[in-house]
């Protein structure tokens, strides 16, 4: 008796492969829209009598319904069933230094709400208070509670580290590391939430919807207040050991006219590159320019101090680049941010790696997603989670 019964391992594998099935007809049913049995059958290569096991269920547990019969064809019109867009919800938070981004949308990936603001809090608790009456207020406005909302992925600029329940290497984000800044979080957002850093959910947008769709290998560079980048291998995002791949902001480029102390902190590139890289740049040429972006709009009405400052920080940007592909040989390079989205860095960053390099870059295109980037792939990543979450109650 010490070993399992033939029937029971055959009954565990029945279970396994009715849930998979059952999960691959719901799958395309989501992307179909709407969805007869025998397109079904097309489409996943199940036979009849497992799409109509597979309707019973998910119809049971409120995940799919019918609406309507195909019509136009010979014989008894086949019914015709659509997923049930509000059995889950799933929630998206980019946390920046001066912004909060959020959006909600229903199962079928539909935007119900969203909304920015301001951040007002200088503490890791007061920002987390402000983070869940933002996100109270966006389910409001979708016609649901909170508690309905089935995950909810942050994107902060930095690291979580799960064992330590704490985020790390987030110098624009002070007090974050300190014990209990995600428990604030806990108590305002509930437990069904996850964080990731916002590079790399900017890299997961620009996979799904950007420039990135079907590349199976290259990286999201993001030039902003920070400067992270996103790595995809063999499709699927590069964490590296303990999550910290893509921390382009320490690589020793350009010379940090500043206190070792910042330099430790924040990463020699991001010190003489981040916007505020470019604002110290702009007061060494005698600019009195109050922002990176009146720098750029300078450079281009012809300000030969703010040319020198663009021509500079395109240096430090190939410099950084020639360095990424060295290393990971990408097949395309995307690059965003409030400093890196300036197109007028694309021709000169070039340029320059062409003298860095012995072989051709590779494409090097603009991110086309904006300020909304982090958004789009925390909810992309939400909802697979959710639609994981609603589709377990098959089990239940």
């Amino acid at each position: 008796m010490g070993k399992s019964s033939p029937v029971g391992t055959v009954a565990t594998t029945t279970a396994v492969v009715r849930v998979m099935n059952e999960r691959a007809v719901y799958e395309q049913i989501r992307r179909l829209g709407t969805a007869s049995a025998s397109q079904l059958v097309t489409a996943t290569g199940l036979s009849k009598a497992t799409i109509g096991l597979a309707f019973g269920s998910l119809e049971r547990v409120g995940l799919i319904s019918q609406v309507g019969h195909r019509v136009g064809q010979v014989g008894r019109a086949p019914r015709l069933y659509e997923i049930r867009p509000d059995a889950g919800w799933a929630m998206a938070v980019d946390v920046g230094v001066s912004w909060i981004r959020l959006a909600l949308a229903d199962l079928s990936g539909d935007i119900a709400a969203k909304n920015s603001q301001r951040v007002r809090a200088r503490t890791a608790p007061a920002l987390a208070q402000q983070i869940g009456e933002l996100a109270r207020a966006v389910a409001v406005d979708a016609g649901v509670g909170l508690a309905e909302v089935t995950h909810v992925v942050l994107g902060f600029p930095g690291i979580y580290e799960p064992g330590r329940d704490r985020i790390v290497a987030a110098p624009n984000l002070p007090g974050w590391e300190e014990p209990g800044s995600v428990s604030a979080l806990r108590a305002e957002l509930g437990l069904r939430f996850s964080i990731d850093n916002d590079v790399n959910l900017a890299t997961l947008a620009e996979q799904e919807y950007g420039a990135g769709a079907g590349v199976g290998n290259f990286v999201f560079v993001s030039v902003g207040t920070g400067i992270g980048m996103g790595i995809v291998i063999g499709g699927e995002i590069y964490r590296g050991s303990s999550g910290r791949a893509g921390e382009i902001s320490f690589l020793p480029v350009g010379e940090a006219l500043v206190a070792n102390a910042d330099v430790r902190q924040h990463g020699i590139l991001e010190t003489v590159a981040s916007a505020d890289g470019v604002m110290a740049a702009a007061r060494r040429f005698g600019m009195a320019a109050t922002s990176a972006e009146q720098v750029f709009d300078a450079a281009r009405k012809g300000d030969h101090a703010a040319i020198r400052v663009v021509q500079d920080e395109a240096s430090h940007l190939a410099r950084a680049l020639a360095a990424v592909i060295a290393v990971l040989d990408p097949g395309l390079i995307v690059i965003g941010g409030g400093v890196g989205g300036n197109a007028d860095l694309l021709d000169p960053a070039t340029r320059m790696l062409g003298d860095l390099l012995a072989l051709a870059p590779p494409p090097i295109v603009m991110s086309a997603l904006g300020r909304d980037a982090v958004v789009r792939g925390g909810l992309a990543a939400g909802l697979d989670r959710a639609r994981d979450d609603v589709l377990a109650q098959i089990q239940a």
